[in-house]
């Protein structure tokens, strides 16, 4: 019995390997931002930057709606790191959602000024069937980086993470987006954009069982021990 029990020490030992711990969730948050600001600054470029982006930049609504967005991709983005590491503060997740709710506040008062100064014209909600797939196309890069940075922590909570990590991707595509598309009326940013953003997000999360699972990240179980 205590061969056997020497035998199988002796075997597991042979098959550690080093682990480095997982860097802080803000090191790693910056780690993802030196790749995914570049990626949107291009997208961004590619698809023309709006006409009168300088104009608005003295627009304190739009740049506290753009501050929000970007705040809620960068909250989500350190949650999902934060969320992979076992013990995690979950004070993390107030990040996300503090910085949401800002965008919505700043919205839903944008909702109220338009209905004010325009009527019922400035809630008109027109057809803008392309916010989902440009929201997807400049978060594209980034979903895929933080999908493979998130797989090298521990999937503690799949779906969580998986959908924190859509919703930084989709933050920031929306935020992209917002540098292009001259459509600021509040009501149709909070249907199309923030809608867009609310739909890859659920996405996302619905795949996290695929996208985050011990069997994927540490391989098929082996037969030796």
């Amino acid at each position: 019995m205590s061969g056997d029990t020497n035998g199988l020490i002796r075997r597991l030992t042979e098959k550690v390997e080093p682990v480095r711990p997982l860097r802080h969730p803000w090191y790693r948050t910056a780690t993802w931002l030196t790749l995914a600001v570049p990626y949107i600054a291009m997208a961004v470029f590619v698809m023309t930057p709006r006409h009168d982006l300088t104009a608005k930049m003295g627009d304190v609504r739009y740049v506290i709606e753009q501050l929000a967005a970007l705040g809620a991709g960068i909250g989500a983005a350190a949650a999902a790191f934060a969320s992979t590491i076992p013990g995690y503060n979950r004070k993390f997740l107030i990040l996300p959602m503090l910085a949401l709710t800002v965008w919505l506040v700043t919205l839903g008062h944008g909702c109220i000024q338009d209905w004010i100064h325009r009527g019922s014209d400035g809630l008109v909600i027109r057809p803008d069937w392309m916010c989902l797939p440009a929201i997807a196309f400049i978060g594209a890069l980034p979903a895929i980086a933080i999908s493979l940075m998130l797989r090298r922590g521990a999937p503690l909570t799949p779906y969580l993470t998986s959908g924190l990590g859509g919703l930084a991707s989709a933050g920031w595509g929306s935020f992209g987006l917002r540098l292009t598309e001259s459509q600021d009326a509040s009501v149709m940013v909070l249907v199309w954009q923030v809608g867009s953003v609310v739909v890859l997000s659920a996405l996302a999360a619905s795949m996290g069982r695929y996208i985050l699972n011990w069997q994927s990240i540490t391989g098929p179980p082996e037969n030796a021990v």
